[in-house]
């Protein structure tokens, strides 16, 4: 089993803030932020605060209730009238981790299939790894908040008992 990292929310809040600014400084303007469920909800929450966008939210699901892989991603939730709200629209799609870009890259194919203005990702980490699944080439910037080696991301969301969490991610330091 791979090493476990755990992140605090202050650490993802950095990376978040500093994420933004990057965004932002590369001129890029979204018009609304879609965020992948579950992972990207909070993620693009967080990025609200600086890029003040609509968010949307979309669920997707790669792993079954038995925790086995499926060889697509499934839709559980999408846009309501995806092509009144992403037609000729620059949308900034965010997720908490890029592992194997399967989920990014079939969710960016179903957003680009409306016909969006610009589309671009931001990632709170990229795992520096082969990767299954492929940016498509419309997409015009990728974001990433950090690169890292393949380890298990263990994010303070996920966190059963939130006082061990923030001692394992604090004996981290």
């Amino acid at each position: 089993m791979a090493e476990k990292l755990y992140f605090s929310y202050r650490q993802i809040h950095r990376t978040v803030k500093s994420l933004a600014h990057r965004i932002l400084e590369d001129g890029y303007n979204p018009d609304v932020i879609v965020a992948i469920g579950t992972g990207g909800f909070i993620p693009a929450r967080m990025l609200k605060t600086f890029i003040d966008r609509p968010i949307l939210t979309v669920g997707l699901r790669l792993y079954d209730e038995n925790n086995q892989r499926a060889s697509v991603p499934q839709k559980i939730q999408w846009i309501d009238e995806v092509e009144k709200k992403l037609s000729g629209k620059r949308i900034l799609l965010v997720d908490e981790v890029d592992d194997t870009c399967t989920t990014l890259e079939y969710c960016l194919n179903e957003l680009i299939s409306n016909g969006p203005e610009e589309t671009a990702v931001a990632v709170l980490h990229k795992k520096r790894k082969e990767k299954r699944g492929r940016i498509p080439e419309a997409v015009s910037r990728y974001w990433a908040g950090e690169e890292m080696d393949d380890h298990w991301i263990v994010y303070p969301w996920d966190a059963e008992d939130i006082d061990l969490h923030c001692h394992m991610a604090e004996a981290a330091l």
